[in-house]
């Protein structure tokens, strides 16, 4: 059974084919409000983690019972200017609070567990998740400062937990970091198998193989359906061992006479491990920084799931006191993150570390779909320094942590589902995922791809179709603001972006219909004032003209003054630069 602790967070854990839409028929009422839902009906509905790489987040419902399983967060697209991160809309959660039994974690990426200090705000439920995922969060909920305990409820492969009417089954699965479960659950219309992220790797790095019995003995007894992750579902064959990412390191490590500073996942646990056996095979001392780095390594180290000697870990302050050959940094940044330590290293504005001719830069991961522009950049500015620079596409120095084809094709078979739903991937990998299903016979009316949002309804009786969606959406996270940035602000933004601004300042004497002074202009982001003199002395004159106009003819409403000096200035700046600067006014009634 499920190891169940209340765990306060003030606790010291850290000092140091294609997509058809398929209706389900019957002769029941089709209103999609909540009267009209059919008892005897599990529905699942995904929040996050499709169409989209991150932000997972998947429910199920029976009645008046839901878990939840996962609750990460994306990161920002290049329209959302400003946006730290990008959080699941939960407020169907929110309208069902009382129904929600608990959240499941099938291990501590950010995409699975990121939005979790967010969504706790608001859902006071138990969360579930193994004792390395529970470490990492714990981390996480202690730097946001929450005020109340959590309810942390650790669990392990082989146990079962009851949650209202659902049973729910951790199994044991590979995947970049240690920890990682599927889960099985028993549900009033069948058993739903949810694989998490996972790769099949024969020689994992610590612990056990995933646990392919158990997925068969699954899928003897009948599998209702299979929630299967698709982000590798384009390529061919099997991922390989972590333990190749290893051999290239020895590789590196062997010959090299230079300082290495090594970039990877911090919660990639497993890949730090390798970093840190390579460095104490070739007398290297290790330093660590950046944030999430110092916090993962912390946890894993108390929790037993890292081994590290203390006399091989210095502080990243004394580095300056050993030779470049004597010496690893592990750093964050792998995803070319602003402010992340090694972009701070690349562009010189790291407190401690200074890169140059005697360092040799070790990229260990792949960049995110997204990602590819900031990382060649990194990569760029470590070169032109005379830094040299190992990634992925010029050695092997990372492997995925997701399926193949291959992979994906014997989980499949050994559970046997009836329905098939590929998850966790954009919408070109969901329907490769489907393919893939599609070839082992399962029927194609029996495979679905969802939206977020879109509930899929599977009866007591077997059958299986989509119904009503429910509130989703992107929540977006700008430093302490959660969800106050929305569409109206990052159209503003972007367009300050793109055009800048103008303000216009003028006082009036709205009774005795004068303009006391000639406006003041000021810009940002539109011209350079030294350089456009003529220019603002034309803004300044169609201030000043709409503002007479306004006067002169009776208008003494401070708002439309505005509105009326916005409309001229936007017409004359466009037929004289072709821009559409941000203009705001300042009117001050004398």
């Amino acid at each position: 059974m499920a190891r169940k602790k209340k765990l306060d967070i003030t606790a010291d854990i850290f000092e140091d084919f294609e997509s058809v839409d398929r209706e389900y028929l019957s002769d029941e009422s089709e209103e999609n409000d909540d009267t009209s839902r059919k008892s005897g009906t599990l529905r699942v509905i995904s929040l996050g983690g499709l169409g989209e790489v991150g932000k997972n987040m998947t429910v199920l419902e029976y009645e008046n019972d839901i878990i939840i399983i996962d609750c990460g967060f994306g990161f920002p697209d290049e329209n959302m200017l400003g946006v730290d991160y990008v959080i699941p809309d939960t407020t169907y959660l929110q309208e069902n609070a009382d129904k929600v039994r608990g959240i499941y974690l099938t291990h501590g990426h950010e995409d699975h567990i990121g939005a979790l200090p967010y969504v706790l705000k608001e859902l006071n439920v138990p969360v579930y998740g193994t004792l390395l995922t529970l470490g990492i969060l714990e981390n996480k909920l202690i730097e946001h400062k929450m005020e109340r305990t959590v309810e942390l409820i650790c669990v392990s492969a082989g146990d079962t937990i009851q949650s209202g009417c659902f049973t729910v089954e951790p199994i044991r699965v590979n995947h970049s970091i240690a920890d990682s479960v599927a889960y099985a659950i028993k549900t009033p219309v069948g058993v739903v198998i949810y694989t998490g992220d996972f790769k099949i790797d024969l020689t994992p790095i610590e612990g056990e193989m995933m646990d392919l019995t158990r997925f068969g003995e699954y899928g003897k007894q009948g599998v209702i359906a299979m929630l299967c992750e698709s982000t590798n579902a384009e390529r061919e064959g099997f991922t390989p061992s972590e333990r190749k990412v290893g051999q290239s390191f020895d590789n590196i490590f062997r010959d090299c006479k230079k300082r290495i500073i090594i970039a990877t996942f911090s919660s990639n646990v497993h890949r730090v491990q390798q970093i840190i056996d390579a460095s104490i095979r070739y007398g290297r001392k290790v330093a660590i920084t950046g944030r999430s780095m110092i916090n993962v390594v912390t946890a894993a180290r108390k929790l037993g799931y890292m081994r590290l000697p203390d006399d091989m870990l210095i502080d990243i302050s004394r580095i300056k006191s050993y030779r470049p050959e004597e010496l690893t940094i592990i750093t964050t940044g792998s995803q070319g993150e602003p402010m992340s330590a090694l972009y701070r290293m690349a562009y010189s504005n790291h407190d401690k570390v200074e890169l140059g001719l005697d360092d040799l830069v070790v990229i260990s991961a792949h960049a995110i779909p997204g990602n590819e522009v900031t990382v060649n950049k990194i990569i760029n500015e470590l070169l032109k320094k005379g830094v040299g620079v190992v990634y992925d596409q010029v050695a092997e120095v990372h492997v995925s942590g997701h399926a193949c084809r291959e992979e994906i094709k014997l989980l499949t078979a050994l559970v046997k589902p009836k329905y098939f739903i590929p998850i966790h991937g954009e919408y070109k990998h969901l329907v490769k995922c489907a393919e893939i299903a599609e070839y082992l016979g399962i029927e194609k009316d029996n495979i679905f791809i969802s939206d977020i949002g879109r509930v899929l309804e599977i009866t007591d009786d077997g059958y299986a179709g989509f119904a009503e969606n429910v509130p989703s959406g992107k929540v977006l996270v700008d430093g302490l603001g959660v969800g106050d940035v929305g569409s109206v602000v990052l159209r503003d933004r972007k367009h300050l972006s793109q055009d800048g601004l103008i303000v216009v300042v003028a006082a009036v004497d709205t009774i005795g219909g004068l303009l006391v002074s000639e406006p003041d202009i000021v810009t940002r982001g539109f011209v350079y004032v030294k350089e456009s003199e003529e220019l603002m002395d034309e803004i300044k004159y169609y201030a000043e003209l709409s503002i007479e106009e306004c006067l002169n003819g009776g208008i003494v409403d401070i708002n439309t003054m505005k509105s009326r000096i916005k409309d001229d200035l936007t017409k004359f700046l466009y037929s004289r630069t072709m821009r559409k600067p941000m203009i705001l006014t300042t009117i001050i009634e004398i």
